[in-house]
């Protein structure tokens, strides 16, 4: 758990020295800002680090919102209620076989170094998925049954599938110039983050960029639907949240993400700052290793061999009371979790009927184990079939509190079963997960409109090819039976038809017991009413700000009278995180470190 800062904290004098104040930009940006240029500029403080620039490799929900922002999709979620809306298609239609999609590519979009974008751009994007493995990293799953794609003219795009594919009108592919692109050798090491401004046909530009520092946008003032009000976008990353919120109440920075209860109930009482608490669109679950392998069928890593039996998995999450994880520590900012889909998004949300439902009940978890054959020894250890005790590994992000507290209460009901558990909350956790080096993970996913995506990764094809690659997989899950049903509903045009197979899909991935989804939490967010005077939620009702199914909040964010104006002596790229000099080195030191694919538990979009 956070704990809230007992003080509030002011604009340091300007008189300040180095000891008391370091700044990230005297460490690493060459090239800040004035700070009486006067510029409205909208800072959004990080909590996760970028892994990729490339549209083609990121995976972090970091990455893929910054991506909505420079690239267009296709398509866009209307931000009132989500429903698909014209991006840069302005039109689309399927064949009497739904097999061959036509799109009409819009007249008025133009990338940022002033070519025009064609259907040229988007074949070409689309065509390079589907000839390197690599490209297809991030979103491949959109692309693997696409038979051809051709651009006949400027303005128009055809795509022939191999069969009928429901996600025609939902393709979360950003689109990007070919003339640029073009040029790239290898797609896998490519993390298009060495030629500055970026080229993108979005509401935003990128010019700088430093890892594990900021990235600063720029409005793209071609941009179709019209610029951005603000002067620039400038996103900084903070790795302690109460830096974040400290930077927020002196003005540093303009909005924050990811808040703690008790960080929310003190920002509700700061003046000038307005506190976001809307349903999320995330899930968060523990996931259980099931034997980590590759669709060349090697095996790797070292996940716990007890953990592949279903009686000890059912065990475990029947000592879990997902309730009290709810009220004690997120304090009711979160619902108790159940199916995959969290419930905002009515439709696909699954809930397990009684009769299947992993209740908490210790009792039902011990005499599992006990009919299984996991016996306790003199000392009330459980004993794993090696005769062993036994004790399971739980990876959890260093970044993230509330997983050190959900860690230590795991320990606890479990170890009253027997079972020992070592907690290894790392900075970066991607490499032992992507090694298959770990018993149980904390796991999250943000979902979108349509669950294509969080359905795909638990499939046998989204495995690695080889343990040495690193493939779209979540968890190292193949399940037959799975797989069969994500064929069927990814082919079903019925929308009736297709909400009951994803639902049952759900079911079956419950019934596995390899992904538990534990809550869903809110968004629980906050910004300053004197830098932002307005900006669209999304849905518009109790919607979220960060981490949109498109770019409306930033996009639509309307300056404060006065925002700018003067100065406030706080440089775009400086990055204020500490009030006295142990403090400001310390996180200044944190923010060097180069994290990968996992930082947070904001995985995905």
């Amino acid at each position: 758990m956070v704990i809230e800062v007992s003080f509030r904290t002011r604009a340091l004098p300007a008189l300040c020295t180095a000891a008391a104040l370091l700044s990230v930009s005297a460490l690493q940006s060459p090239a800040a800002a004035d700070p009486d240029d006067g510029k409205k500029v909208l800072t959004i403080a990080l909590s996760q680090s970028v892994d990729s620039l490339s549209p083609f490799l990121a995976q972090r929900l970091v990455s893929t919102t910054v991506h909505r922002l420079v690239y267009e999709n296709l398509t866009n979620y209307d931000a009132a209620d989500g429903r698909t809306i014209p991006g840069l298609a302005t039109g689309w239609k399927s064949s009497p076989s739904k097999l061959i999609w036509t799109y009409t590519i819009r007249k008025n979009s133009t990338w940022s170094d002033g070519k025009p974008v064609t259907a040229d751009d988007v074949a070409w994007t689309f065509n390079t998925m589907m000839k390197d493995e690599k490209a297809a990293t991030a979103n491949g799953n959109f692309t693997a049954n696409f038979r051809r794609v051709t651009a006949p003219d400027p303005t128009t795009l055809v795509i022939e599938l191999k069969r009928a594919q429901a996600t025609m009108t939902a393709l979360d592919i950003p689109i990007v110039p070919r003339h640029i692109w073009e040029k790239v050798g290898d797609f896998g090491s490519f993390n298009n983050d060495k030629t500055f401004p970026i080229v993108g046909n979005g509401p935003f530009v990128i010019t700088e960029f430093k890892v594990d520092g900021f990235i600063r946008l720029k409005p793209n003032k071609t941009f179709w639907r019209g610029a951005p009000k603000f002067d620039e976008l400038m996103l900084k990353f903070y790795k302690e949240s109460d830096a974040a919120v400290a930077a927020l109440r002196k003005g540093e920075v303009s909005f924050v993400h990811g808040l703690s209860p008790a960080q929310a109930a003190a920002l509700r009482k700061t003046e000038d700052i307005e506190v976001n608490d809307a349903p999320g669109r995330r899930f968060l679950a523990l996931a259980v290793n099931p034997g980590a392998r590759s669709r060349d069928g090697r095996t790797f890593g070292t996940g716990h061999t007890a953990l592949r039996d279903p009686a000890v998995r059912a065990a475990l999450f029947h000592a879990i009371d997902r309730r009290e994880l709810v009220d004690t520590v997120y304090q009711g900012h979160a619902v108790e979790g159940e199916g995959y889909v969290p419930p905002r998004f009515g439709a696909y949300h699954w809930r397990p009927d009684a009769r299947q439902k992993r209740v908490y009940a210790p009792d039902v978890a011990a005499s599992l184990l006990d009919g299984a054959g996991y016996r306790r020894n003199g000392d009330g250890r459980r004993l794993g079939k090696d005769g062993k005790p036994l004790t399971f590994r739980i990876l959890c992000h260093a970044t993230d509190p509330n997983e050190t507290h959900m860690g230590k209460y795991l320990d606890s009901v479990w170890g009253k079963l027997g079972i020992d558990t070592r907690l290894e909350c790392l900075d970066n956790v991607s490499d032992p997960w992507l090694k298959g080096d770990y018993d149980i993970a904390f796991d999250g996913w943000s979902v979108n409109p349509d669950p294509d995506f969080v359905l795909s990764i638990h499939t046998c094809d989204a495995l690695p090819a080889t343990p040495k690659d690193t493939g779209s997989t979540d968890n190292f899950i193949c399940d037959r039976e799975y797989d069969e049903l994500y064929e069927r509903q990814i082919a079903e045009y019925d929308p009736v038809k297709r909400i009951e197979l994803v639902k049952r899909m759900q079911s079956r991935l419950y019934d596995t017991g390899l992904m538990n989804v534990l809550l869903y939490p809110n968004a629980v967010e906050a910004y300053r009413t004197d830098h932002i005077a307005s900006m669209t939620t999304m849905p518009a009702a109790a919607g979220n700000l960060w981490g949109q199914d498109g770019y409306w909040s930033w996009w639509s964010a309307e300056p404060a009278e006065g925002h700018g104006e003067g100065g406030d002596g706080n440089s775009a790229t400086e990055v204020v995180v500490g009030i006295g000099a142990f403090v400001a080195l310390a996180v200044a030191v944190g923010l060097v470190v180069a994290l990968r694919r996992r930082a947070t538990a904001d995985t995905r979009e």
